[in-house]
Parts: C-alpha cells; sequence; structure tokens
C-alpha cells in the first residue's frame, strides 16, 4: 500500500554499513540500521505490518483499541500506527523496560500497563497472559499478540529480507538475529530458504533464556533473567520456527552492554541493548570462521531508549556491570565517590532555589553541603519543603538555613552494622576519612551491595 508522503512510508529501507573498527576475524560484517526507523527500531515494521493486516481481514474497527503484550519496540510502532490511524493502544509491559521507552509510548498516546518481568507465562500478572485478558474484556479491541500474528513473520519475509538480499548484491553467507517474538527468524529464514538456501541463520540469545541451549544441545533449561531488553525467551512462541537457527550463542548481559558501548566509541552507531547481544554474536561467529564470509546483523534499536542505563555508568556499577578495584570496606558501596568528581554537591551561600533545581537535575532527594572537602550539612527535599511551604520567596534564602547541621560521619573501614543505626534513623551515612568527604551510602546502595553478593 502506498503511502507517500506519510510517516509510515518511511519505515523499512533501512541503511547497510560495514563495520571497519572491530575485530572481525576473515569476515567482513555488515550492519543493518534499523535504528533509523522513525521510532527507532525494527518493530516498527511488524507493527505496520500486524495492524494493516488486521484492518485487511476486519479484525479491528474505526476508533477501535489495540493491545498488546511488549517489552518495548513493538509497542513503540504499534503507538506510532495507531497515532496515524486513529486506534487507542493499551501495552501491557514488564517492568524492566527502559524508562526512556515508557516516556515516548506515553508520549505517543499509548496506555501503558506496568506488571512484573519476574513471573513466567500461567502466572496472573505474566505480561502476555494479562494482554489476553484485557483484549477479552474490552469492546471492539483487537489483542494484536505479536507472538502469534502470521503478519510479524511476513513483514521480514516481504521487506527485510529483500532488502538485505538486494544490499549485499546476492552476495552473503550468514545472518545473525534475535528472538524476541520469532518473527525476524522465521520471515528471514523462510525468505532465505526459498531464494539463497546457502544463507545460514545465526541466533544470538542472552543468557539465560531457553532458547540457545535448545538449539545448541537440545537441552531444555529452567529459564533465568537477563537485563537485555526485547529478545530473549521462556518459552517458544508459536511465531517462532527455530529450525531456521543453524548456530546460537548465548550472550551474557556484561558482553552485550560492553559490546554495544564499543559499537558507539568505534564504529560512532548508537544501538541499544539486544544490538549488543546479535553483533557479539556475529563477531563471535566471525572470528570461527576460517574462511572469508559476508555476515548481516542488526542494529535493532536506538541506544537513545537507553541512556540512563547500559550507558550510564552508575547503572552498570549498581548492575554490578562496571567494575571497580575493590577497597575491602565500604567505598565498595559507594556509587558516586567524591574523588571521581561525581557527587553533586552544594556550598552553604547558595540558595533553596540552586538545591531545587540540583535535585532535580541529577534525580536526588539530598546532597552534601560541603565547605572545602569537608562535609558541614545534608540538605533534603524535606528541609527544602518544610523552608518554603510557607512562602515560596524563601527559595532565595541560602542552604545554610535550612540544612541539616549535625552531621555524623563514618569511617570507611567501620563494619557493615553501623550503617544500620544511622538508616534507623532515617538518615544518609556520611562516610569520611580522616574529616575528608569520601561519598554517601543510602539504604538502596547498601541493598544494590547486598544483592551482587549473590552472584
Amino acid at each position: 500500500m502506498r503511502r507517500d508522503g506519510h510517516v509510515l512510508n518511511t519505515i523499512g529501507n533501512t541503511p547497510l554499513v560495514e563495520l571497519k573498527n572491530l575485530d572481525t576475524g576473515p569476515c567482513r560484517l555488515f550492519v543493518k540500521l534499523e535504528n533509523q526507523n522513525p521510532t527507532g527500531s525494527i518493530k516498527d515494521r511488524i507493527g505496520l505490518s500486524m495492524v494493516e493486516a488486521a484492518e485487511r481481514e476486519d479484525k479491528i474497527k474505526p476508533g477501535g483499541t489495540l493491545i498488546e503484550a511488549t517489552a518495548g519496540n513493538t509497542g513503540l510502532g504499534l503507538a506510532l500506527v495507531a497515532a496515524q490511524k486513529g486506534y487507542k493502544l493499551i501495552l501491557v509491559i514488564p517492568d524492566k523496560m527502559a524508562q526512556e521507552k515508557i516516556l515516548h509510548l506515553r508520549a505517543l498516546g499509548a496506555d501503558c500497563r506496568i506488571t512484573r518481568s519476574d513471573v513466567g507465562k500461567g502466572h496472573p500478572e505474566y505480561y502476555q497472559d494479562i494482554a489476553e485478558r484485557l483484549a477479552s474484556e474490552t469492546p471492539n479491541s483487537f489483542y494484536v499478540n505479536q507472538f502469534a500474528n502470521p503478519a510479524n513473520p511476513f513483514a521480514h519475509e516481504a521487506t527485510t529480507g529483500p532488502e538485505i538480499w538486494a544490499q549485499c548484491e546476492h552476495m552473503l553467507d550468514a545472518v545473525v538475529v534475535g528472538v524476541g517474538s520469532g518473527g525476524t527468524l522465521t520471515g528471514l529464514g523462510r525468505y532465505f530458504e526459498r531464494v539463497a538456501p546457502q544463507v545460514q541463520m545465526v541466533l544470538a540469545d542472552p543468557k539465560g533464556s531457553i532458547l540457545e541451549p535448545l538449539i545448541e544441545r537440545d537441552e531444555v533449561v529452567v529459564p533465568g533473567s537477563w537485563l537485555v531488553e526485547g529478545i530473549g525467551e521462556d518459552f517458544i512462541p508459536p511465531n517462532c520456527e527455530l529450525r531456521h537457527a543453524k548456530k546460537a550463542y548465548a550472550i551474557s548481559d556484561a558482553e552485550s552492554f560492553f559490546t554495544a558501548r564499543e559499537v558507539l566509541s568505534k564504529e560512532g552507531i548508537l544501538g541499544g541493548s539486544s544490538t549488543g547481544t546479535l553483533v557479539a554474536a556475529a563477531l563471535r561467529y566471525c572470528r570461527e570462521q576460517t574462511a572469508p564470509k559476508r555476515v548481516v546483523t542488526f542494529i535493532c534499536d536506538s541506544g537513545n531508549k537507553y541512556l540512563s542505563k547500559m550507558y550510564n555508568d552508575f547503572w552498570m556499577f549498581e548492575q554490578g556491570l562496571l567494575d571497580r578495584p575493590k577497597q575491602g570496606n565500604l567505598v565498595d558501596l559507594i556509587v558516586r565517590r567524591y574523588q571521581e568528581g561525581s557527587v553533586a554537591t552544594l556550598a552553604p551561600q547558595e540558595t533553596l532555589l540552586q538545591a531545587y533545581r540540583r535535585m532535580k537535575l541529577f534525580d536526588v532527594s539530598q546532597l552534601p553541603v560541603m565547605e572545602g572537602e569537608r562535609v558541614v550539612g545534608i540538605l533534603d527535599e524535606s528541609d527544602v519543603l518544610l523552608s518554603v511551604q510557607a512562602d515560596p520567596s524563601r527559595f532565595a534564602q541560602p542552604v545554610s538555613s535550612a540544612m541539616c547541621a549535625s552531621v555524623v560521619t563514618i569511617a570507611p573501614d567501620a563494619p557493615i552494622s553501623e550503617l544500620l543505626p544511622i538508616f534507623a534513623k532515617d538518615l544518609v551515612a556520611v562516610v569520611a576519612d580522616q574529616g575528608r568527604f569520601v561519598g554517601l551510602i543510602t539504604k538502596i546502595d547498601l541493598l544494590n551491595y547486598l544483592r551482587k553478593q549473590l552472584g
């Protein structure tokens, strides 16, 4: 269907570029820039395909409601199409999705229902089961169901496959894909099985997903957990024809995220978390070859959606994915360390308005007040509120007028147990080494540290 002059007409026909600055062994590795689609991901293709198929088959009426379970990018593709075509959209989303995606979805008008990401199919809070239940309860609605909708793999069979084949000038040996719903593997597998059966389909799977063990060892495993978004499964979706995958690699979260960062630093391409998984698997495949091959994989979505997560060093530290030299004391619990310049601070003479703005900018609820390298107070949002609630003009008052000056510090070599009385008083722990400020420890910092001990 022609949509000339319309944003939906910009979906697909994405560029194919070669990665020149990574070690690809004897092979040439190309990436298809699906982050160039309107909402920044490959899922725009299936969002459009599934809605237009529903329209052709009279499964959705004007003004109706689309309902879907999604880890994010399919939701964005559907939100774009729904907004352009005048449909309502309800999305059921696991709670590990990047905040940027949720904000993007809501800006497009989607009704987002957040649910648990730590439960499997059959649990009442499992995202796909909730979406199916909502569809049965909502008049004039259509459950899109990317996991079983045949228009999902058809989008890749009809558009993505032919584009790659043409862009490679019919010289291609392998395609590396991920599986979320299975549409990419199945659609491309069907296309190349028909047009170029010598092309090998390779699966990039997050470590913890059940798919790599099935393909490589015919092993049924209990699903684990992973931080990469959009790919990996705890079941085999109806749309997923695993027979197309001749090889599979299990890629850890750490390898995925560091590979995505390397693609950005060395190739200038800002990809998302699943991009790191796919490129990491493609690099492994390329380096294992003994003869030159031409390999294609995908920049599945834009890294703009993950700036607060995998491209944020503090988030990486909190997840235990970015290592620092261990001190063997309380310093190991401090994520933002003063000597590294990563702590937002205040001076006593600054105004409460400046303090409020800094809290908002750095998304924190308390800030240390410094004179030189010594902490002379702590200002939290309650202190600011109590100062200004009766008279907003008091935002002009100095920080020293509202801060808590009774600062109790704790030495870096103090036992963890000494943090508990501080937290019991609803205070933040100020760590100081011979009077010099080192950093703050909050309750969540201690919880993160203890969680990481689980491995």
